[in-house]
């Protein structure tokens, strides 16, 4: 597993539309295994990819390196339970922003309160770029997949 982004699949990401993302959207390239995780902000949203909820832990912990970037700490996966049943994994800066969020959206909850998933310590790794890649870089990525 990569210390630095959390996963062993070094060209996972990005997972929808993986030549779109890689040629329109801000990269944060892993200064440790250089894999490409989408860190784009909505403009609509006024989000990142991060701040979605995601169907899998597994596919949370794959954006959870650029919410650790974004705020600077270790962020957290919580799980998230719908009224009508339906599980989804979303990355919180912290267990007020939870609540902040649970307190906006009556129909969900958290029966934890905690994170499934969290790093020890936020650490900067040297390497990291956010940026958008050049053609270069995105045929040689796609080719690595």
């Amino acid at each position: 597993m990569c210390t630095e982004c959390y996963v062993d699949k070094n060209r996972i990401t990005p997972l929808l539309n993986p030549l779109d993302c890689l040629e329109n959207h801000t990269q944060y390239i892993c200064g440790s295994c250089g894999r490409c995780i989408c860190i784009e902000h909505d403009p609509k949203r006024r989000l990142q990819r991060w701040n979605f909820p995601f169907k899998s832990l597994e596919i949370a912990k794959l954006y959870l390196r650029t919410a650790d970037y974004s705020i600077k700490k270790p962020c957290g996966i919580y799980e998230i339970k719908s009224t009508n049943g339906r599980i989804s994994y979303k990355i919180f800066t912290d267990r007020s922003d939870l609540q902040l969020y649970l307190k906006k959206n009556k129909g969900k909850t958290c029966n934890k309160m905690e994170p499934v998933f969290i790093v020890k310590e936020y650490k900067e790794y040297t390497g990291t770029q956010v940026r958008k890649l050049t053609s270069d870089e995105i045929k040689k990525y796609m080719s690595e997949r």
